[in-house]
């Protein structure tokens, strides 16, 4: 029977050790050179071309989407194919991001006399600042490891660490600098659980026809028709200035019905909306997280909630099951 192999936690740990290791090192490099690639990625008018071979180059499309994600045009080139006509994607005006350890990677040399001919910015990520890359690039960013986390010091492990938290420390300082924003984020996420989270108001409320909307001396036989053609289980009241004053629910229907049944007011069929309103409603804007709307209704037990612009107009009306189809939480 085949012993079970021995598995080496110490092995595995000192693996982690290493690559901290060797990303906090990182930390007391940053200086001039790192502001420098920070800014010409900020002043870029073209896209970002990041490109690698083997493991650098699967780091290398990881910072790509990175950065394309967080607003800077990016996307991975494979240097081996670059020299077989993919070179011709690259414009003046691009930045050119490229990682080699070594710095003397040879299908990224081969592209450098390119690089430099088409006048494209070249931003170098190297273990050794005195290589061929890193001398002909407009900067080179110090990404040296004192060792692999391989046993053996050859497996790339502690550096391409390094690498990608270097892209990492890149692309975060660039999209601080170019004031990116929650809702910028948003527009290129739609899809999954950060665009969910990130979703506003605007995109998910009932807007013109589709909202519930009656004046103050609307009678209550219309004011209760029109609840019930729109399905809210509501109506907002506004002013001759179309401003929002308040809003009537079906709980506030049946505490009229009952309080009329006891004989302490008129008939409900009696009163305009004005009379059975609940005034100042809670209201959100329309660029409002809507899971911060889910949250509040969920909170105040409420089904339905008027989203309204500076003025109190009636933009919308978010339903709660609105808010629950979109699997926020």
């Amino acid at each position: 029977m085949t012993q079970p192999a021995r598995i080496d936690l110490g092995l595995a740990r000192r693996v982690l050790d290493i690559e901290a290791a060797a990303i906090a090192a990182l930390v007391g490099r940053l200086g001039a050179e790192f502001e420098k690639a920070v800014q010409i990625l900020l002043d870029c008018r073209g896209r970002v071309i990041v490109t690698g071979m083997g493991k650098s180059g699967i780091i290398c499309r990881k910072i790509a989407a990175t950065l394309s994600s967080t607003g800077t045009p990016a996307f991975f080139l494979h240097p081996a194919e670059a020299v077989h006509g993919d070179l011709g994607v690259l414009q003046a005006d691009d930045v050119v991001v490229a990682l080699s350890n070594s710095g003397e990677t040879e299908e990224l040399l081969r592209v450098l006399e390119t690089i430099k001919r088409i006048g494209a910015r070249l931003i170098a990520v190297t273990g050794d600042a005195g290589s061929t890359l890193a001398v002909a690039a407009d900067v080179a960013l110090d990404c040296h490891v004192s060792e692999e986390a391989c046993p053996m010091n050859l497996v790339p492990t502690a550096s391409t660490a390094a690498a990608l938290a270097l892209g990492d420390a890149l692309a975060m300082t660039l999209f601080v600098a170019k004031g990116f924003r929650q809702e910028d984020f948003a527009s290129i996420h739609p899809g999954g659980k950060l665009g969910k989270r990130l979703m506003r108001l605007e995109q998910v409320m009932h807007i013109a026809h589709a909202r519930p909307v009656v004046r103050a001396a609307t009678p209550m036989p219309e004011v209760m028709a029109e609840m019930s053609r729109k399905g809210f289980g509501m109506a907002c009241v506004i002013d001759e200035g179309d401003g929002l004053i308040g809003v009537i629910t079906d709980g506030d229907l049946r505490r009229r019905l009952i309080a009329g049944r006891q004989g302490d007011v008129p008939s409900l069929l009696d009163l305009t909306a004005a009379d059975v309103m609940t005034d100042q409603p809670i209201t959100l804007s329309r660029g409002t997280l809507a899971v911060e709307a889910l949250r509040l209704m969920e909170a105040r037990k409420i089904t339905s909630i008027v989203v309204v612009n500076g003025d109190r107009q009636v933009e919308g009306v978010v339903h709660l099951h609105d808010l629950w189809r979109t699997q926020l939480v």
